[in-house]
């Protein structure tokens, strides 16, 4: 039996691989499992792919006009430049953007729109916000520092007001003014030196960026007092619990912090979970392919009764019978996987150069169709196909070793 064992595995596996003319059904059954396997390993990594682009996409969106994180006064004093100073120096290696910010309403030609006004160190936001970077030239940006009413307006807010190529924008604030025996609401013409385009309708059609003197001024603030401050971050959440740590040191009249994962917890959340309900569903495409894999090897053990019992009557062992249908569920399975790895690799080369899927911008804020697989997810596709392989193989491989030699011989 030591003389068997090393090639008799290889042997049944080779022979048993072959395309059998006298029962052909068995070879396509195999064949299909090869290529459900294959194909639902590539959908399920391809998949996982454009959900996590998808997310990291929204996220980096988000990035630019939520920030990692953001501190907000909790008091009507603010957040004194004093706080801000101390801040920088215990956090070096942290980006602070300053703000003040207030509820406005945009006129053009008798055409209005509400908005959010943000009053911001150009020369520190521009260090944070890519977008806004982007809207500037060397001539906007020193006309944008050198006098306080300038204005950068969002694509959207510009296109709603018909702007054009007008240069004058009237804003109404909330802060009232007595004129003759009536208050009024604050009105300041400003100067609109660029637009910048976030790819969110949301944002580009309520945000305008201003520079801090002129909102100081409109709002009657002494320098060096703001409503916020925005903070980069490369690793928000543990920074978020050292800035708390370091607030409770640092004087101030009350500083509150929140995070990007905050702002946008539920939208995040939501889709977390659509990701792992897609993944469970997709992986069912895997399942249903290693049915074929159960069916072909079983098909497979009552064609080749009669072989499996001359075999056990020559010395092999149930073991090794049960060892070679095994890892002939698993050649087909396998190769399926590494067919179906290959497939997706493919399709994402493809589908990165070719755009053929073309996204609405006004509704996704791109264009293309974002890819961005994770280690994680490839991994954990790998292992679930092969886990459902396995245990594919296993039943038919455990049947074919509980043959009964004497009375297959007897009666067949």
């Amino acid at each position: 039996m030591s003389q068997i064992a090393p090639s008799l595995v290889p042997f049944l596996v080779r022979r048993y691989l072959r395309f059998d003319k006298n029962q052909p059904f068995i070879s396509i059954t195999a064949f299909l499992a090869f290529l459900g396997v294959g194909v639902g390993v590539m959908v399920l990594i391809v998949a996982m792919a454009i959900m996590n682009g998808m997310s990291k996409e929204f996220e980096n969106k988000l990035f630019v006009m939520n920030y990692p994180l953001t501190l907000y006064t909790t008091s009507y004093a603010g957040i004194e430049q004093s706080t801000l100073e101390a801040l920088e120096r215990k956090f070096p290696h942290l980006i602070f953007s300053p703000y003040l910010q207030m509820q406005v309403v945009a006129r053009f030609n008798g055409m209005v729109n509400g908005g959010l006004l943000f009053g911001v160190d150009i020369d520190r936001e521009l260090r944070i916000n890519t977008i806004l970077k982007k809207s500037f030239d060397t001539e906007s940006l020193v006309r944008f520092k050198s006098t306080p009413f300038h204005l950068i307006v969002g694509k959207t807010l510009k296109e709603s007001l018909l702007l054009g190529k007008a240069k004058k924008l009237d804003l109404f604030f909330t802060k009232l003014e007595p004129t003759g025996f009536v208050l009024s609401p604050t009105m300041k013409r400003f100067e609109v030196d660029g637009v910048f385009e976030s790819g969110l309708r949301a944002y580009d059609n309520s945000y305008l960026y201003t520079n801090l003197k002129a909102l100081s001024a409109i709002r009657n603030l002494p320098p060096g007092v703001y409503d916020g401050i925005h903070v980069y971050s490369q690793h928000a959440m543990e920074d978020m619990d050292k800035i708390k740590e370091a607030l409770k040191e640092i004087p101030n009249h009350g500083v509150g912090i929140e995070g990007w994962w905050q702002q946008n917890g539920n939208f995040f959340s939501a889709m977390a979970l659509e990701k792992r309900a897609l993944f469970i569903v997709l992986m069912l495409i895997i399942l249903m392919a290693s049915l074929n894999i159960i069916s072909s090897l079983l098909m497979v053990v009552m064609h080749r009764r009669k072989e499996i019992a001359l075999l056990l009557s020559l010395g092999a062992s149930a073991p090794e019978i049960k060892r070679s249908f095994f890892v002939l569920g698993s050649v087909i399975g396998g190769s399926g996987i590494i067919l179906g790895v290959l497939l997706a690799f493919l399709a994402m080369g493809f589908l990165a150069h070719f755009p053929i899927i073309s996204l609405p911008a006004d509704v996704y804020g791109m264009d293309k169709l974002p890819l961005d697989l994770a280690m994680t997810d490839f991994l954990g596709t790998l292992i679930g196909a092969i886990l459902i392989v396995a245990l594919s193989s296993y039943y038919p491989a455990r049947k074919a070793a509980s043959v009964d030699a004497l009375a297959v011989l007897r009666n067949e």
